[in-house]
């Protein structure tokens, strides 16, 4: 092979680098403020900033300035800067009427033109419109999610099996009584981090999925109904019936969610009801970084509540997205495209820390088991129901998650938690 011919096929292949990782043209200096909850494992925050340097190498005068925050000092510091009409160009949403408040009040960069450009190609890569559906609002979108996926149980199947217990639980019956041979077997069944709210909000949530199912939740959203009916006020009971058997490990109301995956990733509990993230998180708050065992940890979806409304497939869950700030600039979405495309998604994916792409050309990157489990219950769903605390309206949503941390503390009744969130939407909702 001769010099010429070397010197042309490099050229080709730095060519084919620089397409691939969404050059675009020439332009003045630019920067593009991108805030990430990215901040555990290490792997995770390590390949975000290695995907952005890419883009900047092959964008000379594009600058990416990145900001890892964690995920209670990422919402703080946000709703500050929202405050001040000043948001970042990149930042963290999970979509839905959080979201949708801030496009109201003109925080956000309509990016439609750039996802139905080319017959809508950018839009059509997402495997779920569903999931991008929840950046839009009016048909006007303004972000995509990176990984979706649905909340359930990751439990420790050392410790089921050393507790005697041979099938996960299909009803809540069933589940109860799964909690009371752990706790007999001198193990702690779950592990919940309560100071952060949004991990015990998981848990009032579901039980209301399952005690009124769609139409419970759709009349209280429309107003055709009320937060206080009685699906509601039945999902704080059957919470009631876990709290009575003291299920969860000591002071769990005083303990952050990082440090309560690290009892998961430790081995110390059993169960844990949580995202599609939650192995990655176990891993980074365990003690030796490593988390558990290969094999030691498994995945069963939220049981059927007997007597109620909701279908077993029912699922509760969501993602992480990007939400893209009123005042970014063109680059801004060209990075974003760049995260999103196949090529990116699968790198996350090949992690192993949680990541479930939402792009199409990337689902075949997910070969763990339990991921693929995760799917296949998004996937069937009869109704997808995304966190209350980011679908509902912002003081609706703070209102959920005092409510239900009401219930964890024996402050509130049932009653008085459902009525208190009634309360608020009453006002929000209309």
């Amino acid at each position: 092979m001769n010099v010429r011919k070397v010197l042309s096929i490099t050229v080709l292949l730095a060519a084919l680098v620089f397409l691939s990782v969404g050059a675009v043209s020439a332009q003045d200096s630019v920067t593009i403020n991108w805030w990430t909850i990215f901040t555990t494992p290490p792997e995770l925050t390590a390949l975000a900033e290695t995907v952005a340097q890419e883009f900047m190498d092959a964008n000379p005068g594009v600058t990416i300035e990145i900001t890892h925050l964690e995920n209670e000092a990422f919402k703080e510091r946000l709703a500050t800067v929202m405050q001040a009409g000043d948001p970042p160009d990149l930042f963290q949403s999970w979509g839905g009427g959080v979201l949708w408040t801030y496009a109201d009040a003109g925080l956000l960069r309509d990016i439609t033109p750039e996802l139905t450009a080319d017959e809508a190609a950018w839009q059509n890569s997402f495997a779920t419109q569903a999931a991008l559906n929840l950046y839009s609002k009016d048909g006007v979108y303004y972000g995509v999610p990176l990984t979706f996926g649905a909340v359930g149980f990751w439990y420790n199947t050392r410790l089921f099996a050393e507790a005697g217990i041979e099938s996960i639980p299909a009803t809540w019956t069933e589940f109860l009584g799964v909690v009371e041979t752990l706790k007999a077997s001198g193990t702690i069944p779950i592990a919940v981090g309560g100071l952060d709210k949004w991990p015990g909000h998981f848990w009032w949530v579901y039980l209301a999925i399952r005690e009124g199912g769609q139409a419970a939740f759709e009349a209280a959203y429309t107003r055709e109904g009320t937060f206080a009916d009685e699906a509601f006020v039945e999902a704080g009971n059957r919470l009631n019936e876990l709290l009575a058997l003291e299920p969860f490990q000591p002071d769990f109301n005083a303990l952050g969610y990082g440090p309560a995956a690290g009892l998961m990733g430790n081995g110390e509990a059993a169960m844990e009801l949580m995202g599609q993230w939650a192995p990655g998180v176990q891993q980074g708050n365990s003690t030796s970084g490593e988390g558990l065992p290969e094999g030691e940890l498994g995945w069963f979806p939220f049981p059927l509540v007997e007597g109620g409304a909701g279908d077993a497939t029912d699922v509760l869950g969501g993602g992480d997205g990007i939400a893209v700030g009123a005042n970014a600039p063109d680059e801004a979405v060209e990075f974003l495209k760049y995260l999103t495309s196949p090529e990116v998604q699968i790198r996350f994916a090949e992690l192993g820390t949680g990541f479930i792409p939402t792009v199409t050309e990337a689902e075949s990157a997910i070969t763990d088991p339990l991921l693929q489990d995760i799917v296949e219950a998004r996937n069937n769903a009869a109704y997808y129901q995304l966190y209350y605390d980011q679908f509902l309206p912002p003081a609706v949503a703070q209102q959920v998650l005092d409510a239900v941390q009401g219930l964890f503390t024996a402050t509130m009744s049932p009653e008085e938690a459902a009525q208190s969130i009634e309360d608020v939407a009453s006002f929000e909702l209309e």
